[in-house]
């Protein structure tokens, strides 16, 4: 570790539905016995109804923690709504943010849940729903380019640890592991995080960004359609080509029983890059991304047949 663990703040948040005690004992694993662990626990129930309490309540306590201890800087482990709890803390305090050596997120759906807007799908705000579908990758990125992260996920099948999709936790400029076989609930305690976690404190790195990569800036251009939702691969093989891309890579929709448009990027193998879906109201939004792909990236083809 970069410093002493005297000066250091370790905390850890736990997500939705759950208290603080499997992350507190993942702390325990990683940290030296008598480190400073700080592991707030927010509530059951409360955790069901609006995020902007929780965040209150957090902010109390890491205010109280930080004022007795006004020289130590942070790291802080986070699960699931856990981490998204913590990147609005960080947003809304730069003097936290600048304390801070790290940051790792287990199983974050800094993009949106998918799930909670299936629950909410016009967004007319039924409980947590609404606030776990809200999409904060800009907030991440921004965050990510002043502190390193790491952001841990878990395939459980398809793209999907049964709670959230892979997509919706990665975050330009963060480093990244997926866990094959994780299902949500049981990655925070899955001791092959240690190693993991260790590995990160010892070189805590901020990513540079490649603009070479010609998937990354498809993916940038479908997330930044109105509406999107980062998914699973669930469909995918159902799915149809409608535009063909540089490099082998292709653009393919398809629609579940609901009639919910589905979109992918595929590279050259057959391989998903990317899943998302669009709600029912945002499909103009929808149709002029991809006709701005199509005119920046396959400007010979003609496929308006497809795209209207």
């Amino acid at each position: 570790m970069n410093k002493k663990t005297t000066d250091c703040l370790f905390f850890t948040q736990h997500g939705w539905a759950d208290d603080g005690t499997d992350l507190k004992k993942l702390a325990q694993q990683l940290l030296p016995r008598g480190s400073q662990i700080i592991s707030p626990s927010l509530g059951y129930w409360q955790t069901w109804l609006r995020m902007e309490p929780l965040i209150e309540r957090l902010s109390g306590v890491v205010e109280a923690v930080i004022t007795n201890s006004p020289q130590a800087s942070l790291k802080i482990i986070a699960h699931s709504m856990g981490g998204l709890l913590w990147l609005e803390l960080l947003n809304r305090n730069p003097k936290w943010l600048q304390k801070t050596e790290s940051l790792v997120l287990i199983a974050s759906p800094v993009g949106g849940s998918d799930l909670a807007r299936i629950i909410d799908p016009f967004d007319i705000g039924l409980g947590i729903a609404r606030d776990l579908a809200v999409n904060r990758r800009r907030l991440a990125e921004t965050i990510a380019t002043q502190i390193p992260i790491l952001v841990i996920a878990g395939d459980l099948s398809q793209g999907s640890d049964g709670t959230i999709p892979v997509e919706s936790t990665k975050i330009d400029q963060a480093q990244f592991i997926c866990l094959p076989g994780l299902a949500h609930a049981t990655l925070k305690t899955h001791l092959g995080l240690v190693p993991i976690i260790h590995r990160f404190w010892d070189d805590p790195r901020i990513l540079p960004i490649s603009n070479a990569d010609f998937a990354r800036q498809i993916i940038h251009s479908l997330r930044l359609t109105p509406g999107m939702i980062d998914t699973d691969y669930r469909g995918f093989r159902r799915s149809q080509v409608i535009l063909a891309l540089r490099q082998g890579n292709t653009i393919r929709t398809w629609k579940n029983f609901a009639q919910i448009e589905h979109i992918f990027l595929a590279d050259a193998s057959d391989q998903c890059l990317y899943a998302g879906f669009i709600s029912w109201r945002h499909q103009q939004p929808l149709r002029t991304t991809l006709k701005q792909i199509q005119q920046d990236y396959c400007p010979q083809l003609s496929t308006e047949s497809s795209l209207t």
